[in-house]
This record gives structure tokens, sequence and C-alpha cells, in this order.
């Protein structure tokens, strides 16, 4: 009997469903992807319905594998990828949700996050977390899901609700509700648990109210979480491989020890920088978090995290409504030579890192009689570029011992764009490379199921298959770069309220 040449990464994203059919050698078969609905029911709130999270997820895995023209015995196994930090409650009986999912940028629990800094809890938060106290991380969240559901808690102290990230939630739905389990990676984004020893942290869940019956297992993220059931795909696949997406693509970008780095351009920009075994603390603005892993032994990260990256092109299609597609934002910015000095900070949601500034809005500044719509283009997509520099030079500053970045690796929809990527080698001052596969998110979660389903040997073997596509070098001058990011810092302290 033939051993299954095939993985299948499902990578759950925040405005998006896809799923990928690749083979042993990383090269991509087959695709699908779906959007589903953003809910705003309110300034500040974004939701999700966790049934079209799921329906749309199966939905593609089921699309790819027709594409590809294979069954599920040509599957050795599912690696599940997710946006972080969104969270969600589900009865365990029924499989039911109990509300919407809250997604990563909802800010409806910065009044919560504000009493704990009041309370000091600032640094013996991030102690053990590795996180700052910001209603971006999950465990605020489920607070107050648990508050304002009459009845929740006391439920879930009796064992009858599971919260989970998004991971979780598919675990739990390809498994029949078998498997109520999460991985470091995720775990991590919690804001409940203990990065150094690698479990849930009982004062952490103290300090929130969080009855410990409600959070999954949680397991290194390469392991064998367990089988879809066979009615599913037509036959059992194990699920092999979990890790939140960020982690994932810097496993797929094949950042596997300490020093390398990679920047993820989706609807958020995530830079990443493997610390190894070393739990590297930041003086600048970024967090620490864990990396994915292949066996028990913790590894880390650094990270900065852009709230508003490839979501800027979205707005400007169907918010300002300037144009009609996401793909006509490069041709638009192109047709200018420069943003004619208009400054875009895109802090719909809030500033993420290294600024962390929550109350922080949208500003658009630099406005002239000459200003068009094309200039406005240009400066948003450079908003991207500006906000990732300000997270490597806040990386730079906390590695100035090390010798700092020498490359950024680079992914995402967004890498493709050869003018986004130029200014961004020109800010930061060092080469960016674009890989020959972009999709590492996805990647990283195949090789994570593949090293656990017995596929690859080891990581030697998965650092063979990665390969530069293009590198961009930069060719501003330092000085020109410096005043440009000088004018990006003005521009972002224009954005409190």
């Amino acid at each position: 009997m033939n051993r299954p040449r095939f993985l299948l990464a499902l990578d759950q994203g925040t405005s998006s469903s896809r799923s990928i059919v690749l083979d042993t050698q990383a090269r991509i078969v087959a695709m699908a992807q779906r959007e589903f609905r953003q809910i705003f029911p309110q300034p500040g709130w974004v939701e999700h319905d966790p049934r079209e999270i799921w329906s749309s997820q199966l939905a593609t895995a089921r699309e790819a594998l027709k594409k590809a023209n294979l069954d599920a015995t040509d599957i050795a196994g599912i690696g599940i990828t997710n946006q972080r930090e969104t969270t969600l409650v589900w009865n365990r009986s029924t499989g039911e949700p109990l509300c919407n999912a809250i997604v990563w940028q909802d800010r409806r629990t910065e009044p919560t996050c504000a009493a704990l800094r009041e309370r000091g809890l600032e640094s013996w938060v991030r102690d053990r977390t590795g996180l700052i106290i910001d209603a971006y991380f999950s465990g605020t969240k489920l607070k107050w899901i648990l508050d304002n559901h009459p009845g929740a808690r006391e439920a879930a102290r009796r064992n009858e609700l599971a919260f989970g990230t998004v991971d979780s939630w598919l675990a739990w739905q390809l498994t029949g509700g078998a498997v109520h389990a999460t991985d470091v990676s995720n775990a991590s984004r919690t804001m409940l648990f203990n990065i150094h020893h690698n479990q849930w942290d009982e004062d952490l869940l103290a300090m929130l109210d969080i009855p410990r019956e409600v959070l999954p297992e949680v397991h290194a993220s390469s392991h064998l979480y367990g089988h879809t059931p066979a009615d599913l795909f037509g036959a059992p696949i194990a699920i092999g491989g979990i890790a939140g997406d960020q982690q994932s693509a810097l496993f797929g970008q094949a950042c596997f020890t300490s020093g390398l780095a990679k920047n993820t351009y989706g609807t958020g920009c995530f830079m990443l920088m493997h610390t190894g075994q070393h739990c590297q603390t930041s003086n600048n603005g970024l967090i620490t978090t864990s990396a994915a892993q292949i066996n028990a032994t913790p590894e880390y990260a650094l990270e900065g995290s852009v709230f508003i990256g490839g979501a800027v092109v979205q707005w400007l299609r169907d918010g300002l409504q300037a144009i009609k597609s996401s793909e006509a934002a490069q041709s638009l910015a192109e047709s200018v030579p420069d943003s004619g000095g208009v400054m875009f900070v895109p802090a719909f949601t809030g500033l993420g890192a290294p600024y962390w500034k929550p109350d922080a809005r949208g500003a658009i500044l630099g406005l002239s009689r000459g200003t068009t719509v094309a200039h406005i283009a240009r400066a948003a997509l450079e908003s991207i570029a500006f906000q990732s520099a300000a997270l490597l030079q806040a990386m730079s500053r906390d590695l100035a011992d090390s010798g700092g970045i020498t490359e950024l690796r680079v992914d995402g929809g967004a890498c493709i764009n050869n003018l986004l990527m130029q200014f961004q080698a020109d800010l930061l001052g060092i080469p960016v490379v674009r890989p020959k596969v972009i999709e590492t998110t996805a990647l990283g979660a195949a090789y994570l199921a593949g090293l656990s389903c017995g596929v690859y040997a080891g990581l030697d073997e998965l650092a063979a298959h990665w390969q530069p596509e293009r590198t961009f070098y930069p060719t501003m001058s330092r000085r020109s770069a410096a005043e440009l990011m000088q004018r990006w810092e003005h521009a972002v302290a224009q954005t409190a309220l």
C-alpha cells in the first residue's frame, strides 16, 4: 500500500478561510478560499459567526481536495493554522456557540484592561505571559463573555462550556466533538498561560475569574491531536499540527533558530524573530510569545503586531469606496511618484506595537489642494511599511548587543506588491527576501503535521525546502529614510484622542 503523499493545511484567517493541499516537497497542488462576514455591532466591536468559520473552512477543505483530484486516503495529515486571540465559547453537549466569536481586533474589553493596569498588574502579567495587558488578547474577551451571558460562568464551572481560540473550535468540529485542545503558540496568546512552565496559570485565571474547567488541553504544535470521522472526508485523516498563524508562518519560513525574523503582511502585520530557548523580554514595546514547538521544550519569539495592515486596502475599497477591488490599490498608488506629503495612520482599532495606544484613531495628514485619491492610496500602502519599520527598529534596539537583524523574510498576501516591498527595504536599510512559496502560514501548519505524521524526518529537511524568489535591496539613503520615519512618528503623535 502506498503511503499518503500529500498534506492538507487549513488556514483560518480573519477575513477568509482557506485550504491548501501541498505535496511533500512543499509545492502547492490546489487551493480554495472563501470570505465570510465581518460583523461590527458597534464602534470598536468586531465579531464573527462561529458557524460561518466552520462551514467556510470545511467547504474549502473539500473543494481543495476535489481540485487536487485527491481523496482522504491520499492525505497524510491535516495542519491547522488560525487567526489568534479570537475567542469562542460553545456548549460541550450540543456544540452550539454561546455567542458570536469576539475577534482579536475587538476593543470592548479595554476598560477591563485599564482597571488591571491601574491595579499595578502590568509587570506581573508580563513576567508570566510575555504579554502586556491589552484587549487584543483572549483572556479579557473570555471574561466579558462569561460576565455578559447570564449563567455562563456557573455553566463553565459545571464543565458544560468550552472555550477556545479558532484552532480549538476547528479541532472540536473536525473530530466530532472528541477533542478540546490547543497548542502552546495559541495558548500563549490568551493572557492566561505561563510561557515558562507551558501550562495554564491558576493566578491569572483567578485574576479574571476564569473557571479552569472551560479551558482546552495544551500540546506541542506538532502533535497527533486526533482523527476526523470517516464521514467528513470519506476516510479518517490525522490532525497532526496546530499553530497560531504568525508562529506557523515563522515555522514555514524555516526560522527555526535564534536571530531569524519574518514579517507577514495580512489583515494586520506581524513581525516575529525567533529567540530559541531564550525568553527575551522587550524594553521597546514588543511582546514575548511561544514559538511553534515540535516537542515539550519551550521555544520563544519576540513579536510586534500591527493591527491594520492589508485591512487598510479593504477600507479604501469598502469604507472610502475609492477603489473597486483590492488589486486596484497598487496600480492607483503607482500612478503617482510618491504620496505627495500625505501620511496615513490607519489606527482604526487603536495602535499596536510598539506604541500600544488603544485610544488612537486613524488620521490622514498632509493634505493639500493637489492631493488626489492616488496619493491617499499610496500613503495607505506606505503606512503598512512604516508600521513594520517601527517594529523592526524596536526589535533592533532590543537586540543591540547581538548585532540585530540582517535580513527580513516576508510573506502574506501583500508581499506580492513590489512597490510596497521595495519601500519596506528602503525604510529598513536591510534586504527584504520574498520566498518562492509565500503561503508560509499554511506551509508551517503542513510542516508541523508532516513531522508528527512521519512525512518529514526533522528540521534540516524542512530548511532545505526554503528558497528565495526575489530579494529587495535598499536604494534610499539612510538619511532620507530617517527623515521619513521622523515624519511618520510625528503623524502617529497626532492620533491620540
